[in-house]
């Protein structure tokens, strides 16, 4: 899915940075560290006291089928190809970029509707909004336990194989703020909906249910696992990114197992990827500044 954009950046190049950027971003790495330290204590602590790292939440197990499932996945690829085909080859990114986003929503929006007339309600669904604070605090904890280890797995992994996508280039040479914008709304917005939706309650929510006469107690884990190889396997072809991605699933789907929301996800996924933007945006100007004076 690959108008899903920058679900992380590589960390910023060393030698494209003067020493004032590298002051700020050292700062921001320990910044980042403190606050994923922060954040297992807490978890330990909770473990201590007999407690999950998150309070499961009562929810309704999902009523849709494998061929549910199926279905939407076949929906998000359909509403894909519509957009590529629906876009001229010579269109700019920027065309192609709203695009993408569109067919990723409009693809989710099928797929709820679709799931909506079968039975599911919005409970089940995983859309409601009654514990929104709620919701954003587990959020931004998340986003605290993952940024700078996930960053940092990037960055290591870009010196082995490295990271590349079109956005990058896109930002290289387009900095005007319509640009910047559709990056920053396919990023923040579309894909951690769409992908959320798919990934953490269509697909993670059937596994659940499906394994779970098969395998008690193992069957939430083990739905988290493979949903979240899904949502990796969606970004192979970018490099190494898959590999961080992973982790990335595996916290975003517990949260979702917990809580039987996507809510909580598509909060950490945008603001995770709203770091990437900003990252990519730094490492693009740095380039620009570097290469071009």
């Amino acid at each position: 899915m690959e108008n899903e954009i920058l679900d992380e950046a590589p960390a910023l190049a060393a030698g494209a940075l003067s020493a004032q950027e590298m002051l700020a971003v050292g700062l921001v790495a320990a910044v980042g560290v403190g606050g994923s330290l922060a954040v297992v204590w807490m978890i330990l602590r909770r473990a201590r006291l007999g407690l999950a790292a998150v309070e499961a939440r009562p929810h309704p197990a999902v009523p849709w089928t494998g061929t549910d499932v199926a279905t939407a996945v076949l929906s998000f690829l359909g509403f894909q190809m519509l957009a590529a085909a629906a876009v001229p080859a010579a269109s700019s990114l920027q065309v192609r970029l709203a695009a993408g986003s569109a067919a990723m929503l409009a693809a989710t929006g099928v797929s709820m509707l679709s799931l909506r007339m079968r039975g599911a309600t919005w409970s089940s669904l995983g859309c409601g909004l009654g514990r929104l604070y709620d919701d954003t605090r587990l959020a931004v904890g998340g986003v605290a336990l993952l940024l700078a280890p996930l960053l940092g797995l990037a960055a290591l992994l870009d010196r082995i194989v490295p990271y590349h996508h079109a956005i990058i280039d896109f930002l290289s040479a387009h900095r005007d703020p319509l640009s910047i914008g559709l990056v920053a709304f396919a990023a923040v917005v579309a894909a951690p909906i769409a992908e959320e939706f798919l990934f953490r309650r269509v697909l993670q929510g059937w596994l659940e249910c499906w394994l779970e006469p098969q395998m008690t107690p193992w069957a939430g884990v083990t739905a988290i696992v493979l949903s979240s190889l899904a949502f990796a396997g969606a970004h192979v072809g970018q490099g190494l990114a898959w590999v961080p991605l992973f982790f990335f699933g595996l916290v975003v789907g517990y949260l979702a197992k917990q809580t039987g929301s996507i809510v909580p996800g598509i909060i950490l996924h945008g603001l995770f990827n709203a770091v990437s933007v900003v990252l990519a945006v730094f490492q693009t100007a740095a380039s620009s500044t570097a290469g071009g004076g």
